[in-house]
């Protein structure tokens, strides 16, 4: 979800900036879930002949329908996020209990 995220709010990306934008994962890993998304028809891969080759990523026109759900799961996120700590606190009491 992540790769797709940082595809969808940046642009087309090379796989090292895109590897940068997604914490915490190896470039096998990388590499694999990208041949799987791109499988899936959900991102392109763009190979140029240079030396070093240069390869780059970015969504595709399916992606885009699935933009939407994407900045609503953002704007989620954030609200909870914003919340905070208090809540842990919510889920653990229990109803009529107060603290």
């Amino acid at each position: 979800m992540h790769i797709l995220w940082s595809l969808s709010t940046n642009g087309p990306l090379r796989f090292g900036v895109l590897r940068k934008n997604v914490e915490g994962i190896s470039s096998r890993v990388l590499t694999e879930r990208l041949r799987g998304l791109e499988e899936a028809g959900f991102i392109f891969r763009h190979y140029e002949a240079t030396i070093p080759p240069a390869v780059t990523y970015g969504i595709t026109k399916r992606m885009k329908d699935i933009e939407k759900v994407l900045a609503q799961l953002e704007g989620l996120a954030r609200k909870w996020h914003a919340e905070g700590a208090g809540i842990g606190r919510e889920a653990t009491a229990r109803p009529g209990v107060h603290a």
